[in-house]
This record gives C-alpha cells, sequence and structure tokens, in this order.
C-alpha cells in the first residue's frame, strides 16, 4: 500500500454557500468515482478557493459526504494576476494499491484551462 496524490479543480458560479459547496462536491464525486476511492482510505485533503469565494469553506463538502476521519483543510489561492477566478482546488492524499501514474485527476467546467493535459480524452496524464 502507498500513497498517492490527487488534484482536482472546478470553477464555482457564484460566490454563495450553496454554489461552493455544489462545486466541491462534483469534484470530489468525480474523483471518487474516477478512482474507486473509499473514504476510510483519504488521508487527508487540502482545499484552496480563490480570494473572491469566502462564502463557505470548500472542506465543508467533504464532511457532507461523510468524511468525518480524514485531515482536511481550507486555504486561500495565492492571488496572481490574470489566474483564474471563482476556483475551488483539491490536492487528496489517499493510501492505495495503484501507483501514481495510474490517478485519474478532476478538471471540471472552467477548470479545465488549468491542466489540459490531465483532462480525458485531451492527451497524457
Amino acid at each position: 500500500m502507498s500513497i498517492c496524490a490527487l488534484r482536482g479543480a472546478v470553477t464555482v458560479q457564484e460566490n454563495t454557500r450553496e454554489s461552493i459547496l455544489e462545486a466541491a462536491r462534483e469534484m470530489l464525486v468525480d474523483l471518487i468515482n474516477k478512482n474507486d476511492i473509499r473514504q476510510e482510505k483519504v488521508v487527508s485533503a487540502w482545499f484552496s478557493a480563490t480570494p473572491d469565494l469566502d462564502a463557505a469553506p470548500p472542506a465543508a463538502a467533504a464532511r457532507e459526504l461523510g468524511w468525518t476521519k480524514a485531515g482536511l483543510l481550507c486555504v486561500q489561492e495565492m492571488p496572481v494576476e490574470g489566474s483564474l477566478k471563482m476556483c475551488v482546488r483539491v490536492l487528496m492524499l489517499w493510501e492505495t494499491n495503484k501507483a501514481q501514474s495510474d490517478m485519474q485527476h478532476s478538471y471540471l467546467r472552467g477548470a479545465v484551462v488549468l491542466r489540459p493535459d490531465l483532462v480525458s480524452g485531451s492527451g497524457e496524464k
């Protein structure tokens, strides 16, 4: 068993609790489905949100999915001129027998521009 990292990002339609949690949940469910993740194998998940998103912590979506044992952390994404706005990101560590090269990352909605090389069907993973 090893620890592998998964990355994900999703854009949010508006700065409301409902919109932030819905987008974060969509991203997490996509990661879970793509990688066959069992919640007891999740070690930690670090969420970041761009400075224009402050209505809710994205980690609350993971708690709503039942992630009560994993370490969760929310931070503000570093503001970079010209960077993608209204975006939630995650870095998840989990125990798996899979290799890091087998990880299926999740870049949804407007966040596909961040890593088109990792989006299914758009190139090498």
